[in-house]
């Protein structure tokens, strides 16, 4: 194929993979949420099928039952929010590593929380569902499959191979691409966008949102010496803490913790299909 034609073909594809996220801003999509969720899937199967084969999933039943609790709650949120999401497989697995500070979510509602986010952070269930109702956000603004389409885009001569083929974004949609894509940063324009969703969903399932303030508080507090990798996916700018104060003012119609909250029933132990 000529070089010059390939290089329309890729700008063609480019202006043409345009999606439009839950807040009105524009994303560039070579990956559908489809395929990402399907990917996804096989990666979060993998990745934790390892972990319980290697005893690396907690067994406190405490722990899981406290992260269930509170990520099912903010799940119903979720399915109100965006209702096609009630068919996700949604699931969360608690891992067993009280050195390792992180959370992710991935699409279709694959999550996963590391103890050392509970045992170095110390939580209020405020504060943690902050940091669940941030993750569940990734997924319900498609960021796993906007990272991929991102990291897609880079690689002009995988990208090329697509085209050829008439099958965009085949190259990388694998489980591969979705487990790689938990690791990738994320945008600034994606963790605000996360921090705004996610901060409405802990307040409408109950929970105290000035704790998005405390929360990244302690994060901050902790990264001085040991930063931990939740940062490192979670780009941190300096003003991140007065703009989720401002975001908590604009909560206080959603908040209300005296009403009865549905949780979403989750079973105790990630799903694996």
């Amino acid at each position: 194929m000529n070089y010059k034609l390939l290089l329309l073909f890729l700008a063609t594809s480019l202006l043409g993979a345009c999606a439009t996220s839950p807040t009105g801003r524009k994303q560039l999509m070579l990956v559908s949420e489809n395929s990402a969720i399907q990917s996804s899937s096989q990666a979060y199967v993998q990745q934790v099928g390892q972990l319980k084969k290697d005893g690396k999933l907690s067994t406190d039943a405490a722990l899981i039952k406290r992260v269930d609790t509170i990520t099912g709650r903010l799940i119903s949120q979720a399915i109100i929010m965006r209702p096609a999401t009630a068919k996700w497989n949604w699931s969360v697995a608690v891992i067993d590593d009280p050195k390792t500070v992180n959370a992710w979510c991935m699409a279709g509602g694959r999550m996963a929380i590391y103890t050392g986010l509970i045992v170095q952070i110390k939580p209020t269930d405020d504060e943690l569902a902050q940091v669940m109702g941030h993750e569940i956000s990734h997924a319900l603004a498609n960021h796993t499959a906007e990272k991929m389409s991102v990291a897609l885009a880079s690689s002009l001569g995988v990208l090329a191979v697509g085209i050829a083929t008439d099958s965009k974004g085949v190259a990388l949609a694998g489980a591969a691409a979705a487990a790689v894509a938990v690791t990738l940063p994320n945008s600034r324009a994606a963790e605000t966008e996360a921090d705004r969703i996610g901060i409405e969903l802990a307040a409408k399932a109950g929970y105290n949102p000035e704790a998005a303030v405390t929360l990244w508080r302690k994060m901050n507090g902790l990264s001085k010496s040991n930063p931990p990798q939740f940062l490192s996916t979670h780009p941190n700018p300096e003003n991140r803490e007065e703009a989720l104060a401002a975001l908590v003012k604009q909560m206080e119609g959603y908040y209300h913790p005296a009403a009865e909250h549905p949780v979403y029933a989750l079973n105790g132990q990630p799903a694996f299909n």
